[in-house]
């Protein structure tokens, strides 16, 4: 079946211009030295996939192919592919040049559906042999298919600022979206108390059903920061994952501990002005870290953790490729907890 996929004339992918979605065909490309092609099987909606619907990200190619995180299965691969075999089951790093290491700002460009390197939401797509993580074994593709992006934001949020993690830390993070939840998941399998906050009760109680240890609604306790200070008997959080940005930043500020971080992860409400509370950050010597996904040596730890404690994501809602304009939809409600995925492949 693959040998027929392969050598057909033109493969399925999904083309966004200005948030309006297409499907095309487009014929395979060819394979360089070091390359190898997936067989794509999944992918999961991020919020940067709607910021970039709206026009956030700038101008974007208008046969842009959407959506950043994925996985498949190599079906072929080039003649100088050393790490990889026909039949492996991968995921393509968020960022293709950012392999270990720091950050570079070059390393921008090369971010999944971007003005300069095309999505995941096709049957077949082409990646350098350096830029692939394995699929945990525990994990389907879908499952795999989530990490990338969430996954590793809230790894690097969590493990990979210059802050220390340490079991004895309380973690306060905003909602329940991808990022929150494998925020959740790993902060609690790493021994640390969670804080989480939501304007749903009912995600509330999933959340504490999966271990947080206190939990806010934000609508009902507007002033949540001080009910985190009031909880933590005025300590305060020592990791606070903003998600919100704006509206979240300065009561951020006044939840997180003395020589604590703020990892900001999302801007769900806009971009900050410069908080009128940031002295606080100095007298507190805390500090607010930038998080921007991560490395692929970051995926690879997600992948590696994940699998020693067997933990899985959580999905919301699977939609099909067809249907990938409900799958946005569905993010843009903003009432799933958990991943939304999209199946490109049974």
């Amino acid at each position: 079946m693959i040998s027929e996929q392969l050598t057909s004339k033109t493969h399925r992918q999904a083309h966004m211009n200005e948030g309006t979605f297409s499907l095309a065909q487009a014929a395979p490309s060819a394979l360089g030295a070091h390359e190898v092609r997936l067989h794509m099987a999944a992918a999961s909606v991020n919020s940067r996939d709607l910021m970039i619907a709206k026009g956030a990200y700038g101008e974007m190619p208008a046969d842009l192919v959407p959506l950043s995180d994925g996985a498949g299965t190599i079906v072929e691969v080039g003649s100088n592919v050393s790490n990889w075999k026909v039949g492996d089951k991968v995921m393509p790093s968020f960022f293709q040049d950012w392999h270990e290491g720091r950050f570079e700002p070059g390393f921008m460009a090369s971010a999944l559906s971007s003005a300069e390197r095309p999505g995941v939401l096709r049957d077949f797509a082409v990646f350098h042999e350096d830029t692939l993580v394995r699929v945990p074994d525990h994990l389907t593709l879908e499952e795999a298919a989530t990490l990338p992006c969430a996954a590793v934001t809230a790894w690097h949020a969590l493990f990979e600022t210059h802050r220390t993690f340490s079991s004895e830390d309380t973690v306060l993070i905003q909602g329940t979206g991808g990022v929150a939840i494998f925020a959740l998941q790993f902060a609690k399998t790493a021994g640390a108390k969670v804080i989480l906050l939501s304007s749903s009760d009912e995600k509330l109680e999933r959340a504490r059903q999966m271990g947080a240890d206190t939990t806010i609604n934000y609508k009902k306790v507007p002033l949540w920061d001080q009910e985190v200070l009031k909880s933590t008997n005025g300590k305060g959080a020592d990791i606070v994952l903003d998600l919100g940005g704006k509206d979240t930043l300065e009561k951020s500020i006044n939840a997180v501990a003395a020589h604590g971080i703020i990892a900001q992860v999302g801007v769900l409400t806009g971009w900050a002005a410069a908080p009128q509370n940031i002295s606080h950050l100095i007298f507190n010597n805390s500090s607010i870290s930038g998080v921007l996904v991560g490395s692929r040596t970051y995926l690879e730890r997600v992948s590696d953790f994940m699998s020693q404690h067997t933990i899985k994501p959580v999905i919301h809602q699977r939609f099909q490729f067809e249907g990938v304009q409900q799958a946005y939809a569905c993010m843009k409600a903003a009432g799933h907890f958990g991943k939304i995925t999209v199946t490109i492949n049974e």
